[in-house]
């Protein structure tokens, strides 16, 4: 093998290695992103619930963030949202990272976490009340839940995703544009 071969040959390792190393970066990146998102969106949520159910109780929210979170975590970890919202953003033939992308993204999210939080949540409400003797209907209680949530939700998302990702990618991820 001469020394052209051989060099052409450490460029394509060194090449491959760096390809390893940014897609373990951005794994990371990806987890830490579900986890700022999926926590701050369950704490506001729960909160959000809540306040809106005119019983507001410290155990009552604790127990609907832990669930919350939990979910929101599951969901994070399940979901490859960046993989999603880049998807979105080429079949509407947006550019990437504009603010119509990010609208985009920010709905698909909300649609894809928003409804089953909402859902846990009024679920677990709804059981708890009804356990101790309430008469409620639980869809009206769920869509009205379900419509606040997603104004709140989206709101949420649009604007926590660019400062997780600034938090998470500072000093780690050179932004191509």
């Amino acid at each position: 093998m001469s020394e052209e071969e051989m060099q052409a040959m450490a460029q394509a390792h060194a090449q491959e290695r760096e390809i390893l190393a940014r897609a373990q970066m951005m794994k990371k990146i990806g987890r830490r992103m579900s986890i700022l998102m999926g926590v701050s969106l369950s704490f506001c949520l729960s909160l959000l619930g809540n306040l809106t159910s005119g019983h507001f109780t410290l155990l009552g929210f604790l127990i609907s963030f832990a669930v919350s979170t939990l979910i929101s975590l599951i969901i994070g970890f399940l979901v490859p949202m960046k993989k999603v919202g880049d998807s979105l953003a080429n079949a509407l033939h947006l550019k990437p990272r504009s603010l119509p992308a990010h609208c985009a993204e920010s709905f698909v999210s909300d649609l894809i976490y928003t409804p089953v939080i909402t859902l846990a949540m009024v679920a677990l409400a709804w059981k708890m009340a009804t356990s101790h003797g309430a008469q409620m209907p639980f869809l009206p209680m769920f869509l009205h839940s379900l419509v606040l949530s997603m104004i709140v939700g989206y709101v949420l998302i649009f604007i926590l995703m660019p400062v997780f990702f600034k938090l998470t990618t500072r000093g780690q991820l050179p932004l191509e544009n």
